[in-house]
């Protein structure tokens, strides 16, 4: 049982990386999309007690952010894994700008975001870690090593 923690900038191919990688696997949490705290809760609960396979598709950015998911999944029995998409504004900016609609984030988010992302750490209870970057439309993912 996974449970996995996208980390990132908003516009860095988080969503789009879980499309290509655990759509058909896991289920997507976003508060993107649940539009509440409560719900995107309810469901992450739901997820543990049927021991489903999810990705929690938000900024993530602070190990403050990160700890309440950590702690539940690992009090579930769940191995936890941390892809970090490497901060790159020039790029998510450019991405930003072609999205349409609620999708676009206003560009102070980003920035916003950028000034407090804290890169993960073993040390907060993943059991694996890994450093994204989007070359193009490819990923490449390396694991990152231990402390």
């Amino acid at each position: 049982m996974n449970a996995i923690l996208l980390i990132g900038l908003q516009a860095s191919g988080k969503s789009t990386f879980y499309e290509r990688n655990f759509a058909s696997t896991h289920l997507r949490i976003s508060r993107d999309l649940l539009n509440t705290k409560p719900r995107e809760l309810n469901l992450i609960k739901a997820c543990l007690d049927s021991k489903r396979d999810f990705v929690i598709d938000n900024t993530n950015a602070t190990i403050a952010h990160r700890a309440p998911y950590i702690e539940l999944a690992k009090a579930a029995g769940f191995r936890v894994i941390g892809y970090f998409f490497v901060p790159d504004v020039k790029a998510c900016l450019d991405r930003n700008s072609r999205r349409i609609g609620k999708a676009k984030i206003p560009v102070p988010g980003i920035y916003r975001t950028n000034k407090i992302i804290q890169p993960p750490t073993h040390a907060e209870g993943f059991d694996n870690l890994y450093e994204v970057t989007l070359i193009g439309e490819d990923f490449h993912i390396f694991e990152m090593p231990r402390y």
